[in-house]
């Protein structure tokens, strides 16, 4: 809508101007617009800034409620640490404590497993013997091996701290590590974007909510007019427009300077304003125009956004044309 509004505001010059506008394009200065939106359906805490202050890239200018995101960064951070220490517990392995608990574990399941192997064969023998019966022999053999497997188990529980953590155990520990790095990141990301900072050198141009407002996802925070020069955007005449070329040296008059401004052609574009040429014969495609961008010296700065220019266009393509 800016665009077309800009248009009408160049026709009712063209109008007004007569044969003279036939060597002229008109427009207005501008900046860039650059809007920045919320990150977060949050309430507005602080704005630092003010408005129509010039501000530098990284500049705070709004900042939402953060106590959520700093909880989920302090449960980011304790995740992590959880996963860092299993990590370094697989990697050290077994203390040598537990190692030898193990192992005296292990000295203990052998001398009960050799007094349970006497005890049977003892039984055994007195069975052979018929002075006792069947069920003595059965108990005395379901003890023998209770003893051995108490053993085995003593056994491999000490072969499972002395060999070491197995390397799939480690790739896991390490994934977890890398995981709870990620969301840690991801955690201190959320946290940054909840301050609404400047991305480029501008102008603040306006703050449309105020402290205590809660602002929804994408809300409009910060308007920022980026560049400390503004540039002319203006249209083109087709007449003109051959006459043209990017990098051209054009002289600009703004409204409230006596003095024109030397300005070069860095952008027109390919596509006219209105409709195709194609569709429209000799005497309406003069009345198309094309959409053009004109960087002003650094001496502008000052100068505001807004304000109607005028640039003078060559009136033929067999001009001089300035180089860059």
């Amino acid at each position: 809508m800016k665009k077309y509004f800009g248009l009408i505001y160049v026709l009712m010059c063209v109008s007004a101007c007569g044969d003279r506008s036939q060597n002229q394009a008109l427009g207005t200065l501008e900046r860039d617009r650059i809007t920045l939106k919320a990150t977060s359906s949050e309430i507005i805490t602080a704005t630092p800034a003010r408005e129509g202050s010039w501000v530098k890239q990284g500049d705070l200018l709004v900042q939402l409620d953060d106590t959520q995101a700093q909880n989920n960064l302090k449960k980011a951070e304790a995740a992590l640490a959880n996963a860092s220490a299993t990590q370094a517990k697989l990697r050290h392995g077994a203390r040598a404590e537990d190692i030898e608990a193990s192992r005296a574990q292990l000295d203990g399941a052998k001398a009960q497993e050799i007094e349970a192997v006497a005890n049977f064969n003892r039984v055994k023998l007195l069975s052979q013997q018929k002075m006792v019966g069947q069920a003595d022999l059965d108990k005395a053999r379901s003890l023998r091996d209770s003893a051995q497997a108490t053993t085995n188990r003593a056994t491999q529980s000490l072969l499972a701290l002395t060999n070491g953590t197995r390397p799939e155990d480690l790739i896991s520990a390490d994934a977890q590590v890398a995981e709870a790095e990620a969301n840690l990141q991801i955690a201190r990301h959320q946290l940054d974007q909840l301050s609404i900072k400047a991305t480029r050198d501008g102008f603040l141009d306006r703050l449309p909510k105020y402290v205590g407002e809660r602002a929804t996802l994408n809300d409009p925070l910060a308007l920022l007019l980026a560049g400390k020069t503004p540039y002319a955007r203006v249209y083109i005449l087709e007449s003109t427009r051959a006459a043209l070329h990017v990098g051209q040296k054009l002289s600009l008059h703004v409204d409230g300077y006596e003095k024109p401004f030397d300005g070069k052609l860095r952008w027109v574009s390919q596509d006219p304003a209105f409709t195709p040429y194609y569709a429209l014969n000799s005497h309406d495609r003069a009345l198309l125009m094309y959409l053009a961008e004109i960087d002003l010296p650094e001496t502008a700065s000052e100068i505001p956004s807004g304000l109607p220019v005028q640039v003078d266009i060559p009136s033929s393509p067999d001009n001089q044309r300035d180089k860059k």
